[in-house]
C-alpha cells in the first residue's frame, strides 16, 4: 500500500501546507491534516476524499450527528470529540473580536461571524447586531425563531429591544437552513417592513445578511437597503 511518505513532500498535506499556506489545500487535504492517518488499505488523503464524498461536503461531514459520524470508515468517538471542540474554538475564535463595545469597521469580518453565528441552525432564527452612533457593538439579539415570514416578525418587538438598548443603528440577521442565502419577496417585504419602522424612530438599519452554508447575502451589497 502507498502512505504519504512515498508521496513527493510537496504534495503532502502538511508539507504543502507549510510552504502554501493553507488556502491552497483541497477540502480534503484539510480535512487529511485533522484525521492525521488513514486505516487500513487506504492512505489518510484517500480516506478523506471518500469521506467527502460519502457525506456530500466538509459542511454535512461537520453538521453529522455522533451516530452518524462514528458510522463511518476510519473515524470514531475520539475523532468526533475532536472535531466538535476544534469547530468550537473557531466559533469562540470569530466572535471574540465582536463583543461589546468593539467598532464594527469591516464587512467581511462581520460576515465572518455571522455565518460563524448561525450557519449551522437546523431552523430559522431571526436576530439583529445592535450598535451605538459609532457602530460599537451593544448586543447580538436573536427575536424570532421557527419558519420565518411576514406573519411571525413583529417590528415592534425589534423596536422595543432597540429602544431599551438605545441603539443608533442595526444590522439585520437570518439563516436559510435550506444553505441557499438568496432572497425570498418575503425577505425583501419583511426587511423594508421593518425599515420604515426604525425610521420612525430614528434607528438606521445597516444591513440584512442571510446566512447560508458558509455564505451569505448582503442587502447592503445588492443595493436593497
Amino acid at each position: 500500500m502507498t502512505t504519504l511518505k512515498d508521496w513527493p513532500e510537496q504534495e503532502r498535506p502538511r508539507e504543502k501546507l507549510l510552504s502554501k499556506g493553507s488556502n491552497a489545500l483541497s477540502d480534503a487535504e484539510l480535512l487529511a491534516i485533522f484525521l492525521r492517518t488513514g486505516c487500513q488499505g487506504m492512505d489518510v488523503v484517500t480516506l478523506s476524499r471518500l469521506l467527502l464524498s460519502e457525506f456530500g461536503s466538509l459542511h454535512r461531514l461537520f453538521a453529522a450527528s455522533e451516530s452518524e459520524f462514528c458510522t463511518k470508515k476510519g473515524l470514531g468517538q475520539a475523532k468526533y470529540v475532536q472535531l466538535q471542540a476544534v469547530l468550537e474554538m473557531s466559533r469562540r475564535y470569530l466572535q471574540e473580536p465582536l463583543q461589546k463595545g468593539f467598532a464594527l469597521t469591516s464587512a467581511q469580518q462581520t460576515k465572518d461571524f455571522l455565518i460563524a453565528k448561525m450557519h449551522a441552525y437546523p431552523y430559522e432564527v431571526f436576530a439583529a447586531l445592535l450598535l451605538d452612533t459609532q457602530h460599537q457593538i451593544i448586543c447580538f439579539h436573536e427575536f424570532f425563531f421557527g419558519s420565518i415570514d411576514s406573519a411571525t416578525i413583529h417590528p415592534r418587538v425589534i423596536a422595543q429591544k432597540v429602544l431599551h438598548e438605545n441603539a443608533a443603528a442595526i444590522i439585520l440577521v437570518h439563516n436559510h437552513p435550506s444553505g441557499d442565502p438568496t432572497a425570498s419577496i418575503c425577505d425583501k417585504k419583511i426587511t423594508e417592513k421593518i425599515v420604515k419602522t426604525m425610521q420612525l424612530i430614528d434607528v438606521r438599519v445597516l444591513d440584512h445578511f442571510i446566512i447560508g452554508h458558509h455564505k451569505c447575502t448582503s442587502f447592503a451589497e445588492k443595493g436593497w437597503i
